[in-house]
């Protein structure tokens, strides 16, 4: 084994300056979710100027082919990259700043998309070595509802074959370039988006007497949902609910009809993010009805939590150590972030790890979904080496 690392990070030495050219390319041109038609077409232009021509499409802007390796195994595992850009002004000033104004790879998809296009380039260099074969999956549409990784698994990107393993990776800009984390078991928290209309009867604001103030009420709701986490949740179950924005287009005098109200909830239990769901209802509905108004409460259900698969996990820690060196792979902690990658955890044997970008003597320091964000370039090295490496190491196992 090895002797394919060495021969793995020479290939990542050789391929630097083409993928260093593919995701400044991408980064220049970001498309939001589910828009991603020029992207699509420039994965598959370079994926058929390596050679291969059996590329298919899926939910519109997804692209997925199989590598096949040396025939000795019909074991087949996928590699997962996410496209889309987010809705964000770039304030970077670099040459390969976004040319599409008020879009922005603020989250690094242009990373993993160039990542996994440099692992094919590995893995193609490397056919004979491995048993098996790998389905690979450019994905459209992370950062938005439903989440492309759902459509492509209602589309049997899951079947035909069904991959035995799937493997993601996600820049951090919090981990030194040089580096990547794991986590075993729960990662990642469901997210669920919560819209609240509270109705009352408004106002002038000097004559509270003939109102009901949907004010006071929504401030009632949001304090008493709070203890749907502190006191419905089991203290074993981390959960979060929040509210980022509260509409009452009144004034200092005037008292407005309805207040919208805007959060998030998120947690790792599927059972209880069900039950939470009625919970926060019941309560909400309940306490503007005993105040004499009424609420709408509605909950957009997202993302679930992502789970690593333990054992799966593990062994891709001893491979990277083995790639990278021990002090080099790290124990990540919990993250509330939603990723649509849980979709494929809860089909399949699942890894998430993280690839660190962040370079202080650099001054690349800024986190993602920020119009600063951007990353220690040598970390493509990792970020195409790592990944086809536990490719082949997963494959060859058995």
């Amino acid at each position: 084994m090895s002797d394919i690392i060495t021969r793995i990070k020479s290939l990542s030495d050789k391929y630097y300056d083409k993928v260093l050219e593919i995701r400044r390319h991408i980064h220049a041109n970001p498309e939001l979710s589910f828009e991603e038609f020029k992207t699509a077409d420039f994965i598959e232009s370079t994926l058929k100027s390596m050679g291969f021509e059996v590329i298919e499409r899926k939910a519109k802007t997804g692209v997925t082919f199989m590598l096949k390796g040396n025939g000795q195994s019909e074991k087949v595992i996928a590699l997962r990259a996410d496209i889309d850009a987010l809705p964000i002004l770039e304030a970077n000033q670099v040459p390969y700043r976004s040319t599409n104004n008020g879009v922005m790879h603020a989250c690094g998809h242009d990373v993993h998309t160039s990542s996994l296009l440099g692992a094919i380039m590995i893995l193609k260099d490397l056919q004979s070595e491995f048993k098996g074969n790998v389905k690979v999956i450019f994905q459209p549409g992370e950062e938005k509802l439903p989440g492309g990784a759902s459509l492509l698994i209602k589309e049997g990107i899951l079947e035909n074959p069904k991959p035995a393993k799937i493997l993601g990776q996600h820049v951090m800009p919090l981990i030194e370039s040089g580096k990547v984390g794991f986590k075993k078991g729960m990662y990642m928290a469901s997210a669920d988006e919560i819209y609240v209309t509270v109705k009352g009867k408004g106002g002038h604001a000097a004559m509270p007497e003939n109102l009901v103030d949907p004010v006071v009420i929504t401030s009632h709701i949001i304090v008493a949902l709070q203890q749907i986490v502190s006191r419905k949740a089991s203290p074993k179950i981390p959960s979060v609910l929040s509210f980022g924005k509260v509409e009452a287009h009144g004034a200092t005098n005037v008292i407005p009809n309805e207040v919208k109200l805007e959060g998030t909830f998120r947690t790792y239990d599927e059972k209880w993010r069900a039950e939470a769901h009625k919970l926060m209802t019941d309560m909400a509905e309940g306490i503007a009805k005993a105040m004499g108004g009424s609420c709408e409460f509605n909950v957009m259900k997202g993302y679930p939590h992502l789970k690593n698969e333990p054992e799966y996990t593990q062994f891709n820690i001893d491979a990277a150590k083995q790639y990278l060196g021990d002090d080099n792979v790290i124990d990540i902690d919990l993250w509330l972030a939603g990723e649509d990658f849980a979709f494929y955890s809860h089909h399949v044997d699942a890894c998430f790890y993280r690839l660190g970008t962040r370079s202080e003597a650099k001054g690349i320091t800024s986190g993602v979904h920020t119009p600063t964000f951007d990353i220690d370039e040598p970390s493509l090295k990792i970020g195409m080496g790592l990944m086809a490496w536990l490719a082949i190491a997963e494959l060859n196992r058995d």
